[in-house]
């Protein structure tokens, strides 16, 4: 029989999360870095260009609560393993796009393979992280992702400047490959499943984290069973704002800053990963102070006030970013923005495994439909209405108002509520 092990297993788990965060955003980001070569071979204006980038939004927003489903369904190691190799296909084939309706029926294709990777992360959080951890992990999972966009507005530059952008996929997606394989070989969806778990560490999970409500029947549900909850509704609406900011990082603000200021590829790259390294850091502040406030006692305000601070700082820098004349004031303001845009995330993804238990992806899904619509709206709203307008102001004073709604919205939300009740 297996006694304490001397680094507990489940922290191998979010090692590969990590991962796994980490690559999502750099296959996802390198289409912003190579927006100039691939608009100048294809002969794509900005307009076209931003649904492009929708395009991927739209796909990862349709099939978030079906992919959710099936990692309830067949467990995150399968579904994880299936969808990682599925969308670094897509990866390597945005290499081989052609033409305008292509680039888009690839990038469309490419966002919906990426589309479970969350909701399978929170289904494994609920069955191996006890609920004292849960926010920090999540901010874990989350700072990988905003690293490894960090890493990829620089190293995408450099590898597009040396092997050209269609390889540069081609070299993304074989990556991909390879993590998931080993997510099959060394995972298992439970700690009761996997050899390698001490019984101490065992009985320490099974003890201490979410227990299935007696009250509650552990039965298939669907789509119209989630949108009857007030809960889902308010985490869809707050994450659509939260998301709404954030992927203004990922998709215009590399060409934005470029342009705006003369800047050539590398020195664009490297301004512009400075706000999704301050994103690490407001995963990493939210995710403890989550935890730090539900040992203390209060389950509802850990969730709460974190993603409230969050919410507020982006708003104060993205006004703020208005009236910036440089690019190093300009990055200041947003980097505050996405630090807290990123302070909402451990809240957010902690309060849809709270609330949806052994149907964590498929809430986790939901809410996250919803703000990859903000995502998908932020990618067509910069370019359209800087086009209308002739200014980019309009589109962070909007940004700064729906942070502002999105308070509102985290103090009616219940997080020790079921979905079904509430």
């Amino acid at each position: 029989m297996k006694t304490q092990g001397y680094f507990p297993k489940r922290y191998f788990m979010v090692l590969g999360t990590f991962l796994l965060a980490l690559l999502l955003y750099v296959d996802r980001v390198c289409i912003s870095v190579a927006k100039d070569p691939i608009s100048d071979m294809l002969s794509l204006s900005d307009k076209q260009m931003g649904w492009v980038l929708a395009a991927f939004s739209l796909g990862y927003a349709l099939f978030q609560t079906p992919a959710g489903m099936l990692s309830d369904a067949l467990g995150p190691r399968k579904v994880l393993s299936a969808i990682v190799a599925i969308w670094s296909v897509f990866t390597a084939l945005t290499g081989a796009a052609f033409n305008f309706i292509s680039l888009l029926v690839v990038r469309f294709l490419f966002g919906a393979g990426e589309a479970g990777a969350f909701p399978g992360m929170s289904r494994a959080i609920y069955t191996w992280i006890p609920l004292q951890e849960r926010g920090l992990v999540t901010g874990i999972n989350f700072s990988g992702s905003r690293l490894g966009a960090a890493f990829a507005l620089p190293a995408v530059a450099w590898l597009i400047d040396s092997f050209g952008w269609r390889a540069s996929f081609v070299i993304l997606g074989v990556v991909g490959v390879v993590w998931a394989a080993a997510w099959f070989l060394f995972f298992r969806d439970t700690p009761e499943e996997h050899s390698g778990v001490s019984e101490h560490e065992k009985e320490f999970i099974l003890s201490t984290r979410q227990q299935q409500d007696a009250s509650v029947k552990a039965e298939k549900i669907n789509m119209g069973d989630l949108l009857k909850s007030k809960n889902i509704w308010l985490a869809m609406g707050q994450y659509f704002c939260s998301n709404f900011t954030f992927f203004f990082a990922l998709t215009w603000l590399f060409p934005h800053v470029k342009s705006e200021y003369g800047l050539n590829t590398m020195e664009a790259g490297f301004y512009t990963a400075i706000p999704l390294i301050f994103g690490a850091f407001g995963n990493w502040t939210s995710g403890a102070m989550s935890d730090r406030i539900y040992k203390l006692g209060n389950w509802d305000r850990s969730r709460i006030l974190p993603a409230s601070i969050g919410f507020f700082l982006a708003a104060l820098g993205l006004v703020g970013s208005i009236y910036m004349d440089s690019v190093e004031g300009a990055i200041l303001c947003l980097s505050l923005a996405i630090f807290g845009a990123d302070m909402t995330l451990p809240s957010s993804w902690a309060f849809c495994v709270d609330i949806g238990k052994e149907h964590s992806g498929a809430v986790s899904g939901t809410m996250n439909m919803a703000g990859n619509i903000g995502a998908f709206l932020t990618a067509l709203a910069f370019p359209y209405l800087q086009s209308w307008t002739e200014s980019t102001t309009p589109f962070f004073v909007v940004g700064a108002l729906l942070n502002t709604i999105a308070i509102v919205m985290w103090y009616n939300m219940k997080p020790q509520r079921h979905f079904s009740t509430y």
